[in-house]
């Protein structure tokens, strides 16, 4: 273990220990963190020994209170305990859910740009030296799962490095290759697109992050009114919270943040049901209930399998036994995940993920959202009946 990668270590071990016990500081620039416990009676320092002039308690830490209500500090959460009983985060995880895998995916450790390179070490969360050193500074280029690339990106790409999933058409494709559409292969498994992936969303064909079907056409990156086109620019910068206020500026119907919801500019019926006065949000939502419903009916019929998803629970479709149409508390779990994949069902269940898991997906790009799920339900809908109504393909 080289050098930097050993004070990337101790810094996430004191920010853990800081973040428990309420206290942290810096000393030359680097993080400390002092224990609320009553400490034992301190040695006196030897002659001559220099305290550090720069300690720094929390609150005068610049945006500290900020960041610690974020979820990139919040070590309570799954996405920082996962892999607590292994003992550390894998190499493949580690770039963005630890500040070490973040530090080596830039190349801030010394290394090549592209990947982190050691497993990380539990414990540790998105801190300040993630996205505050030269290289993250530098960072100006997003590479997608798909290997597409978008340049001068500015700050959002340090974002987007992380924000954008981990799977891809490209991959989806991979997986299908050599089964016919409607046959079922047994060692297909469900690819999961991952969580959050907002710049994927935003960039739309530009990334084909979502899985994009053949002869049909997708929206590129999705252009809000100025001032408001980057991340920072409609997110908190530090607590990463939406900025409803800025967004209630121009939308009359906004009023706090479920209202955002409500928003719509276009009086086109995206989702079939004849209300073109609803929000751009809802008509998503309904357009995704309709998707599931699609991927229940084909799995029944096609598959011959019936399937049930439960937004919890990994790897979120398992088979659905007793035939209810619910994900009860029995059928939730790992051996009973869904194993009667086609490759149609595979793309539109890929396609649900995708947009379930980017709450914020009606925001980050309602037209590209819209075209993928009414592409995935028209799919479904050449072995099954599926109700689209007068629908419209932005």
């Amino acid at each position: 273990m080289n050098e930097r990668r050993k004070i990337a270590v101790l810094a996430a071990a004191c920010l853990a220990a800081a973040l428990a016990t309420g206290a942290m500081f810096l000393v030359n620039g680097k993080l400390h963190a002092q224990s609320n416990t009553q400490p034992a009676a301190a040695a006196p320092s030897p002659p001559g020994t220099q305290t550090a002039p720069n300690m720094i308690p929390i609150g005068e830490v610049p945006y500290y209170a900020e960041w610690a209500s974020s979820p990139h500090a919040d070590h309570t959460a799954e996405a920082f305990n996962h892999w607590n009983k292994e003992g550390a985060i894998p190499v493949e995880c580690a770039r963005c859910h630890s500040t070490p895998g973040f530090e080596e995916y830039l190349g801030a450790d010394g290394g090549a740009f592209g990947a982190a390179h050691h497993p990380a070490p539990i414990g540790t969360v998105i801190t300040c030296a993630a996205c505050h050193n030269d290289k993250a500074r530098a960072l100006t280029r997003v590479v997608f799962p798909s290997g597409l690339i978008v340049d001068n990106q500015g700050a959002d790409a340090r974002c987007m490095a992380c924000h954008q999933g981990v799977e891809s058409t490209n991959s989806v494709n991979k997986a299908i290759a050599g089964t016919a559409d409607d046959d079922v292969n047994t060692k297909l498994e469900f690819i999961n697109v991952h969580y959050r992936a907002a710049g994927a969303t935003m960039f739309g064909t530009m990334a084909k992050v979502a899985y994009e079907y053949p002869g049909k056409t997708y929206a590129g990156e999705f252009h809000h009114r100025e001032p408001y086109t980057r991340c920072t620019t409609c997110h908190e910068l530090h607590t990463v919270a939406v900025k409803v206020v800025d967004c209630a500026a121009c939308h009359r119907q906004v009023t706090d943040k479920p209202s955002l919801h409500l928003i719509r500019v276009s009086k086109i019926d995206y989702d079939g049901t004849g209300n073109a006065d609803e929000g751009v949000a809802q008509e998503i939502d309904h357009l995704r209930e309709k998707l599931l419903a699609a991927i229940m009916a084909y799995a029944k019929a096609v598959a011959k399998n019936p399937i049930v998803y439960s937004l919890e629970d990994y790897p979120y479709f398992f088979v659905d036994t007793n035939g209810n149409g619910v994900a009860d508390k029995d059928e939730t779990r790992f051996p009973n995940r869904y194993k009667t994949w086609t490759p149609r069902l595979l793309k539109a269940a890929y396609n649900y993920q995708f947009v379930i898991k980017d709450p914020g997906a009606f925001a980050h790009n309602p037209t590209y959202t819209i075209q993928i799920l009414q592409d995935s339900i028209n799919d479904l809908g050449a072995k099954v009946k599926t109700d689209m109504g007068k629908v419209t393909r932005p």
